[in-house]
């Protein structure tokens, strides 16, 4: 029997298999020892499923749920699962995994009534499919064939008939046939851990904690969220652009331009609402506005076009930075790695930036802090400020939803914003597209521009930067008065020529290879879009460059 070299990067070993021999195979040979089940492997640093087969020499790297492509393809085939068990309850209705919300997964099914007893038949359904152990297989054909497959699928076909590509990859499991751009479990046994839930007009798909696989996650209501994506979703489907190939179809059609209109108009609805909320609040004695969001959300453009929109009513802001009120270096906490977490709410001067904000609102003039990042240290140069009657305090910051600022001023005082880019376009009915890898966009391409930043340097911070958000902004953002969506519909049509070059350019010997890879993926459904018609006040200029605002 021929033979290949194995080099299991989990515990160092070599070991040589037969060729062709599938990595669920190798696993079983090697015995390790692992405290969850692996679910899928990288394969010279390109995520495999565990039927794959080996036929040269490779490194390989099994990976279980609290890896975060381990998660993904976790995630992945819960939705394809989920379809199968809709599919063999539910056969005349259509399944919609639209959105992520409080860690789960909203979906909705057309045709049904989406009550508890419906969440109780598909969990129940879920459940039998994973004792059935039914195998999960990946399969490359003619894009013609695709076609006729999936000849009742309108979200499918839109997004096929816009794509070049001759072949198309598929999965299959038991009569159903799913397309996704991820790697997926051999099986439906490896994903046991689920539940559904009733929720608003449809349902919540809730998953493993990434941290602890064998527990579910906690499940938030989000009823702000909810909302705000709701709202968008509607929009979307007013103006006839809620999956990617729609979105393409257009840009086809030579509609770029009405595309970009679209969509700064739907923004600057939101601005102006939001302003008209802001402005109703003042009337009753607010003065203080604090907005939040996560990496890349967009929010400080839209601290600044919020500036703008509040003299039109006559306010006058005064925008204080939190970044002013960080102790001085040596006082910096320090991460588990020993670097500086300047993340950390102990990175900042509490008492004093809360002293400062009270006087403030309570009509007194109060000196500023300035801060010298060479030096690290805090200063003052005799900056003043003091509110008028028609002032407003703006500050922006990671920290400022938490209930530990502003304590001391009233509920009545304070108008809390939290932004995120909430993309609701989706790939189709059973592939949605993550907010979080909109943002990681955004961030590859804005680090790339203005701080020299490699795509491999976003991609191995990306893991750090999330953790901060999981721990100072996410269990805040129900605190918010206001949930802005930064997200525009034409985005990823414009980022996509910003970014693939960077992408391209992470070396395949990195283990972020994989994720640059995935990334990729999604952006090659993408048709691209010049962005000379986006405006220079636009939330993606940020990003991008060419913006009307110094950041």
């Amino acid at each position: 029997m021929e033979t290949v070299k194995i080099t299991c990067l989990n515990n160092g070993s070599e070991v040589l298999v037969g060729k062709g021999s599938s990595l669920g195979d190798i696993l079983a040979s090697l015995s390790l020892q692992n405290d969850y089940p692996f679910i899928a492997a990288y394969v010279n640093n390109k995520s495999k499923d565990l039927n794959y087969s080996v036929y040269e020499p490779k490194q390989v790297r099994f990976i279980d749920a609290t890896h975060f492509e381990g998660a993904r393809v976790y995630q992945r085939t819960l939705f394809f699962m989920l379809y199968k068990a809709v599919s063999d309850l539910f056969p005349e209705s259509v399944l919609r995994i639209e959105h992520s919300i409080g860690r789960g997964f909203y979906f909705v099914v057309d045709g049904i009534e989406c009550d508890d007893k419906a969440a109780q038949r598909i969990k129940e359904r879920m459940g039998e499919l994973v004792k059935a152990d039914l195998p999960i297989a990946r399969e490359v054909i003619e894009r013609k064939e695709a076609e006729e497959l999936y000849a009742k699928k309108s979200d499918k076909l839109a997004l096929l008939n816009t794509r070049s590509h001759l072949y198309v990859t598929i999965n299959t499991m038991a009569d159903v046939h799913g397309y996704f751009y991820g790697t997926l479990a051999p099986s439906t046994s490896h994903v046991p851990l689920f539940d559904i839930r009733r929720f608003h007009d449809g349902f919540l798909l809730c998953v493993p904690k990434r941290e602890n696989p064998k527990e579910l996650d906690i499940f938030g209501r989000s009823d702000k969220m909810y909302d705000v994506f709701k709202k968008h979703k509607q929009w979307l489907k007013v103006i006839d652009i809620s999956n990617i190939g729609l979105l393409n179809s257009k840009i086809i059609e030579g509609r770029s331009s009405e595309i970009i209109k679209i969509g700064e108009a739907l923004q600057q609805r939101l601005f102006t609402e939001l302003s008209d909320s802001i402005l109703e609040r003042h009337r009753n004695g607010m003065r203080l506005v604090l907005i939040s969001g996560p990496s890349s959300s967009g929010k400080t453009t839209s601290s600044y076009r919020l500036n703008i929109e509040l003299r039109v009513f006559g306010l006058e802001p005064v925008v204080l930075s939190m970044d002013n009120y960080f102790v001085d270096r040596e006082k910096t906490p320090l991460d588990s790695k020993g670097k500086h977490d300047f993340e950390s709410l102990d990175a900042v001067d509490l008492e004093l930036f809360n002293d400062n904000l009270a006087r403030l609102v309570a009509g007194e003039e109060v000196e500023i802090p300035k801060f010298d990042f060479m030096k690290g240290k805090r200063y003052y140069d005799g900056t003043k400020v003091k509110l008028s009657p028609d002032s407003i305090i703006i500050v922006e910051g990671i920290h400022v939803l938490n209930p530990v600022i502003a304590a001391d001023i009233p509920a009545d005082k304070k108008f809390k914003i939290y932004v995120s880019a909430l993309t609701t376009v989706s790939m189709d009915n059973l592939s949605r597209i993550s907010t979080t890898d909109n943002r990681l966009l955004r961030r590859i391409v804005r680090d790339s521009r203005y701080r020299n930043h490699t795509a491999l340097e976003t991609l191995r911070r990306w893991g750090s930067v999330r953790r901060g958000e999981e721990r100072n902004i996410f269990p805040y953002q129900e605190e918010a008065d206001y949930m802005l969506n930064s997200a525009l519909i034409y985005e990823l049509s414009i980022l996509k020529r910003y970014a693939e070059p960077l992408l391209l350019e992470v070396p395949d010997t990195e283990e972020e290879y994989s994720e640059a890879r995935r990334l990729l993926r999604m952006l090659d459904f993408f048709m691209p879009l010049d962005d000379k018609e986006v405006p220079p006040t636009s939330v993606l200029r940020e990003f991008i460059g060419g913006s009307s605002f110094n950041y």
